[in-house]
């Protein structure tokens, strides 16, 4: 099978006028609005990968009894591209999210990529609305490749064979546009977002789904966010909302930092793994382990945690103040933003932005 593909491109007649694109990347927010085109891709067992377009944005004609609508046989991705100083747009690690993408693929019985074409697609969504990329400080083009089975028929004794790959991209303003502020975070005891041999590495949307619940109790006990612990025991802390968790011991040149091992039940974050990858090099020592609540209560309590932050596309780094329990509440540090976790996010997106040399080859040239 070729690693690529000949798209068909057709473009909208209608695209949004300049003043439009203006108006809304003035204050974008996030997932709100849509450039003007799509990336399609159709799959099926006995013609692999084909019918590759670049066509205007736009719904998409749906059986009712396609299979994601049932069995929720579907994967996604999230990336980003960003405007630099010289004008050009780039992304950040594509290969590591295709690569991503065909882990997920492999656990949801769903046909893996070739990882060329993955990115292939992607930037020719970028190259092709590239006007759409924001050039204002801290914002960028939310990228969100994803695939569904479109097989028709009801039965749930195999997968679908039959599969729709796309890619649409959307305007995102800054994560925190009044200022950083630390979150408050809830230990969910009652719920579970995965469990040894589930689906907790992939990044598919039930996992999502699942975590609303837990979401709606968080919000409800008057924090912002909730931490997702092991569902054996409840008491090994693994991911934060929908990122990975750091948690830093001391400070200055002793500063060292955890985050949970990677053990099937927490997703393999492409911002966790530049976090381990960056940490290091700017003299932190940086390890995965495990952590319970206890130890991370007592850590606090003592002063050996001085920080914690949850990491991911989104938000880059989201630091955690204030962790509540049912039986338990305590402050990280003083409850503000800590000098570690602000330094990482500054070095990366100092290499997203192009305002740092990129050591790694991690900045990808589109446009």
């Amino acid at each position: 099978m070729s690693s690529t593909l000949d798209f068909e491109i057709t473009l909208t007649e209608r695209p949004a006028t300049a003043d439009e694109r203006a108006r809304i990347l003035a204050d974008p927010g996030f997932g709100r609005h849509f450039t003007d085109h799509m990336i399609t891709i159709r799959y099926s067992a006995d013609r692999g990968w084909h019918d590759a377009r670049l066509e205007p944005y736009g719904p998409i004609p749906m059986d009712p009894a396609s299979q994601v609508f049932h069995y929720a046989q579907e994967l996604f991705e999230g990336l980003k591209a960003y405007r630099q100083p010289d004008g050009s747009v780039v992304t950040f690690r594509p290969f590591m999210n295709a690569a991503r993408m065909n882990r997920t693929a492999r656990r949801m019985a769903m046909p893996e990529m070739p990882e060329q074409l993955f990115v292939d697609a992607v930037e020719l969504l970028v190259r092709t609305d590239h006007a759409w990329v924001p050039d204002a400080e801290g914002h960028s083009l939310y990228l969100r490749p994803f695939m569904f089975a479109t097989t028709r028929g009801l039965g749930v004794n195999s997968p679908a064979d039959e599969f729709l790959f796309m890619v649409i991209a959307s305007p995102s303003g800054l994560y925190y546009p009044r200022g950083i502020k630390p979150v408050s975070v809830w230990l969910s005891q009652d719920y579970t977002r995965a469990a040894p041999g589930g689906t907790g590495e992939a990044k598919f949307g039930g996992n999502y789904a699942a975590s609303f619940a837990g979401q709606a109790e968080a919000v409800a006990a008057g924090c912002d966010q909730v931490v997702w612990l092991d569902a054996v025991e409840h008491r090994w802390v693994e991911e934060v909302g929908s990122m990975n968790l750091m948690f830093v011991y001391g400070s200055g040149a002793r500063a060292r930092m955890l985050t949970p091992a990677l053990t099937g039940t927490l997703l393999a974050g492409v911002t966790r793994d530049s976090m381990l990858t960056l940490a290091p090099d700017l003299g932190i020592a940086a390890e995965e382990g495990k952590i319970s609540i206890e130890e991370w209560q007592s850590g606090c309590a003592s002063g050996e945690i001085t920080e914690v932050f949850g990491c991911g596309t989104a938000a880059i780094i989201s630091p955690v103040g204030h962790v509540k329990g049912n039986d338990r509440e305590w402050t990280i540090g003083d409850g503000e933003p800590g000098e570690i976790s602000m330094r990482l996010r500054e070095e990366l997106i100092g290499i997203q932005y192009g305002t740092r040399p990129d050591p790694y080859g991690w900045v990808h040239k589109i446009v």
